[in-house]
Parts: structure tokens; C-alpha cells; sequence
């Protein structure tokens, strides 16, 4: 490279050193309104602080601090929300916080406030350590003595000897939820995919940390990262392109510009032109999201992650991932493409009314309880799609409403599950629970409730949900998706039936599975369950009010 013509003569400029540009204005300081993100930031402090917990405390401190610490900081994360809820934040004073890039508005806090509470049940859940025999004459919980050791291999069974516990599963639990909090409150798309990595990463550790059937567990873990990478690839290339189509990973400059209403520049002119980048870029995107949520095509990963995961992972995921998916899924169609309507709402009936019938017709053919329950929930992704697709602030609060009610039905059933066990723990074959309302009378009525609100039952929380839904899809239109959607629940109520007739009107078997007597942390988590199945089913006008108030976004 020659020296820059303003050199001396003689003298020698390296090639690699470079003029220094003249300093005009300062780089200007980001404006974080803290207060606004407080729930968010609680939850990745105390994660932090549990990591330090890990490090710092004796082993034999660690399991009570971590879930006394788990628990609080989720409270104090609820009481931020309800705080924020309180001042307005989710009515008049909703607005962008964080430079643009969150949303404080009345689904952001309502969908965080859900993703708390389920949180708070989950780590009761976590915390069991009665269900299975005492190992050494130590109480053991369902996760790995120690995650790193190879399954059956001489350094896992002396971390048994020794009573190690994963008691790391805390901050982990932590960090997915932080992840999840922000997710449905995204406001530009590189916040979104951020958001999404930070709860996707802990969640594929926490499926491979199964104690019994490791194997399972790992290879649960090694699908659910290889399909999640997948879709977080589409959706970062989605991203990509709707960049390349608006100049911004901004909502709410995405929306003007495929509006009209966004200043043209000529940048702007030669891009938008080109509808092909906006479809594909939109396409992509929305894909991704409909792999968290679990819709059919992309449910694949859905019935082998939920049968292979740790059973108190199961409950979570199936319950807080969706209530997360499903926010940032509302907010980028009412938000970012109120303008294509048009354009993605024959694509989205078509994967409601394939995700409805999938889930309900394919849940008929399974023999085992967390398959079964993985595939119901892909059909409850199909109703609550329709939901989505209404199109109105009626099918925003009930889809909110549907998303509260089913989180806490599903959190209950998987409880239930880890009660029945044989010599090689939980006895998920459909067989084995043959005879257990004689055997274990309470246990068959609460799952059997649970199973009524999955079929959408009167008096339950599930037909409260499902009426919202399909009343607000028929009001936008789309009465034949709910009349697809009516007779879906008429072929899931079947294999719903068909396990209560299973556990009630048949004989128990000699051998059958025995009811664990849980400690009082799974007792509380299965009759939160119960009460909130109940309670939506009987009285749900006041949250079908709050769903109604807190359904209108921020733009």
C-alpha cells in the first residue's frame, strides 16, 4: 500500500496505521428505565446469586437456599409486575421502554405475571425429594446426581454414594425464566432472538437431567437442542431479510414501513419494492415461533422431549413456554403486521386446523401418559391459534385467558404423573394406571379433573377457555375453524374419557404401580392446580375482565 499523498517526502507510513476520524458528538448514554424492567432484572440477579450459591456454599446448604432463594426472588419478581400493573403501566401509562427495545404494556405484564406463578409452582415441583426411595440413606429429588457423568459409569455412582444433588437446576430454572420474560415483550426482532436464547439454552439442559432412564433424557436433550437450533437459525435468518426489506429491526418501523406510512428514502425504495424478502423474512420468523409454540408441522420435538425430560421439566416447559411463545408470536402479527392480515391469516388456518386434528387424532393411539398429555398440549396450541387469528382485542385477552388457564392445568397433571411409580420409578405406561381410582382414590379424582379441563368440561377452567376462543374466532370471521375446532374436542375428550374409565372401571393389577406420598411442595403445586382449574371454571368473569383490560398493545 503507497503512503498517503499528505505524507512528507522520505518519511514512511505503515500500511497498518490509519488516520484517526475527528471526534463530532459524543456517543450518546443509553436510557434504561429500571424500575419498568424490574422483574426481569430480579429474576437474572437472583440466578446470578444462585450461581454463587453453587460456588460458595457447602454442598449440604445448597438445596434449601436454592429453593428458598428460587422462590423469593420469583415472588419479588410478581410483586415488581403487580407493582407495575398497580401504576398504570399496563392501561394509560403502557409505553417502550429500554431504547425501544421492550415493551411495558397490559399482555407484557399479564403474560410475566402468569410466567411467575407457574415459575413458582415448577420449582415446588423441582424440589420433591420424597418421591423416590432414599438412596444411601439420603432423600434424592428427579434430576442426576451429577449431570457431567456418563449414565451408569463409576463416576455417577459414586456421586450417588456420596448423596450429590443437581441442585444447580435452580439458577437454571431462573435463567429460562428471565429469557421467558422478556420474550413476549420484545420490541424489535434482535431483542426477540436474544430473549429466545437465553430460555432455549437452560431448558436443553435441564431435559438431559433426568435421574432414572438417562439415556432417554439425553437423547430428549439432543433433539430438542438439534431441532431448537434449527429453528433459531430460521428465525435469525427471518430476521435477516426483514431487515434487508425495512432498514430496522424495530417493530415499530417494520409496521410503517410495510404500512406506507414510514419517510421513503431511496434505500427504502429499491428494498420495498421487493415483497419477496418481507414474505420470506416473515415466513421464517413466524416459523420459528411456531416451533416453541409446538404447532403442527414443526411439533416433531414435542412428544419425545416430553416423554424423555425430567417430569418437573415437562410440566414447565409445556406450561411456561407456551404462554411465552404465544406473547411474542400476538405481538408480532397485531403489532408488526396488522397491515398483512391478509397474507397470514390463510397460513395460520391452515396450521390451526392441521395442529387441532394432528394433536387430537394422534393423541388417540398413545399408550403412554406423557406422550398422550405432549400431544394434547399440541392440540391446545391449534385452539389457542384460533384465538390468534380473530384478530380483535376479544381474541388477544382470550387467548391471555386460555394461556393462564391452561399452564396451571398442565403443571398439575405432570405432578400427578410423577405420584405413580414402580421399582423403576414413574410408571407412565397407560396400562400401569389400570385400577388406580381403587387404589389410590384422591390421586385418580385430581388427575381426573385435570383431564376435564383438558377436554374442555363445563365448570372447568379448560371450557372457560375454549368458549373464549372459539367466540372470539367466530366473531372474526372464522367459524369454519371453530367448528373444526368443536369436533377436534370432541375426538380429544375420547382418550381423555378413556383414561378415566381406565382408572376408575377397571381392576387394579397385582403388580400395579403404588401412589408416592409427596411432600407438602408437590401437594401445594398439584392443589394450586386444582384451585385455579376450578376456580377459572366456576367464576371466570373477574379474569376474563383482567385478560380484557390487559389486551391491548403498545405501538
Amino acid at each position: 500500500m503507497s503512503a498517503p499523498a499528505s505524507a512528507a517526502p522520505g518519511s514512511v507510513v505503515h500500511s497498518l496505521w490509519t488516520t484517526a476520524a475527528p471526534v463530532t458528538d459524543k456517543i450518546p448514554a443509553p436510557k434504561i428505565e429500571y424500575a419498568q424492567l424490574s422483574p426481569v432484572l430480579i429474576v437474572l440477579g437472583v440466578a446470578m446469586l444462585g450461581i454463587l450459591f453453587e460456588a460458595f456454599l457447602p454442598r449440604k446448604s445448597r438445596y434449601t437456599a436454592q429453593v428458598v432463594l428460587a422462590v423469593v426472588g420469583l415472588a419479588a419478581a410478581f410483586a415488581a409486575v403487580v407493582a407495575l400493573a398497580e401504576k398504570g403501566y399496563g392501561t394509560t401509562k403502557a409505553h417502550i421502554a429500554a431504547m425501544g427495545a421492550v415493551a411495558v404494556d397490559g399482555p407484557a405484564l399479564f403474560l410475566q405475571g402468569t410466567i411467575l406463578l407457574v415459575a413458582i409452582v415448577a420449582v415446588f415441583t423441582f424440589a420433591e425429594r420424597r418421591l423416590d426411595p432414599k438412596a444411601h440413606g439420603r432423600h434424592v429429588d428427579s434430576f442426576a446426581a451429577q449431570g457431567s457423568a456418563v449414565p451408569g459409569g463409576e463416576h455417577e455412582k459414586a456421586a450417588v454414594r456420596a448423596g450429590f444433588a443437581s441442585t444447580e437446576v435452580f439458577p437454571l430454572l431462573l435463567f429460562a425464566v428471565g429469557g421467558m420474560l422478556v420474550f413476549p415483550a420484545a420490541n424489535d426482532l434482535l431483542t426477540l432472538f436474544v430473549a429466545l436464547e437465553v430460555f432455549s439454552l437452560p431448558l436443553y439442559i435441564l431435559c438431559a437431567l433426568a435421574r432414572r432412564n438417562r439415556l432417554m433424557s439425553q437423547e430428549a436433550a439432543v433433539k430438542y437442542f438439534l431441532l431448537g437450533a434449527f429453528s433459531s437459525a430460521f428465525l435469525l435468518f427471518g430476521i435477516a431479510l426483514l431487515y434487508g426489506y425495512a432498514g430496522s429491526v424495530s417493530y415499530s418501523t417494520i409496521s410503517s414501513v410495510i404500512d406506507g406510512t414510514a419517510k421513503m428514502t431511496p434505500a427504502l425504495s429499491n428494498t420495498t419494492g421487493n415483497d419477496a424478502l418481507l414474505l420470506i423474512g416473515l415466513a421464517m420468523v413466524v416459523m420459528g415461533l411456531l416451533f416453541k409454540v409446538g404447532a403442527v408441522p414443526f411439533h416433531m420435538w414435542t412428544p419425545d422431549v416430553y416423554q424423555g425430560a425430567p417430569t418437573p421439566v415437562t410440566g414447565f416447559m409445556a406450561a411456561a413456554t407456551k404462554v411465552a411463545a404465544f406473547g411474542a408470536l400476538l405481538r408480532l402479527l397485531y403489532v408488526v403486521l396488522p397491515g398483512m392480515r391478509w397474507d397470514w391469516r390463510p397460513v395460520m388456518w391452515a396450521v390451526a386446523i392441521l395442529t387441532m386434528l394432528a394433536g387430537a387424532i394422534i393423541a388417540v393411539t398413545q399408550t403412554d401418559v406423557k406422550r398422550l398429555l405432549a400431544y394434547s398440549s399440541i392440540a391446545h396450541a391449534g385452539f389457542i391459534l384460533a384465538g390468534v387469528i380473530a384478530t380483535s382485542p376479544d381474541g388477544v385477552s382470550s387467548v391471555l385467558f386460555y394461556l393462564a388457564a391452561y399452564s396451571f392445568v398442565t403443571l398439575g397433571a405432570f405432578a400427578v404423573v410423577t405420584l405413580v411409580r414402580d421399582a423403576n420409578g414413574e410408571a407412565t405406561h397407560l396400562s400401569r394406571w389400570a385400577g388406580l381410582g381403587r387404589r389410590s382414590p384422591l390421586v385418580a379424582a385430581v388427575f381426573a379433573v385435570f383431564l376435564l379441563a383438558f377436554a374442555g368440561i363445563p365448570l372447568t377452567s379448560g371450557f372457560a377457555g375454549k368458549f373464549a376462543v372459539f367466540k372470539a374466532a367466530a366473531q372474526g370471521g372464522a367459524m369454519p375453524l371453530v367448528i373444526v375446532g368443536v369436533i377436534s374436542s370432541a375426538v380429544a375428550a375420547f382418550f381423555y374419557i378413556r383414561v378415566i374409565v381406565l382408572m376408575f372401571f377397571s381392576e387394579p393389577k397385582a403388580d400395579g404401580p403404588s401412589v408416592a406420598v409427596p411432600s407438602p411442595l408437590t401437594s401445594t403445586a398439584i392443589a394450586i392446580g386444582v384451585a385455579v382449574t376450578l376456580v377459572l371454571g366456576l367464576a371466570p368473569q373477574y379474569f376474563l375482565d383482567l385478560a380484557d383490560k390487559a389486551s391491548v398493545f403498545v405501538r
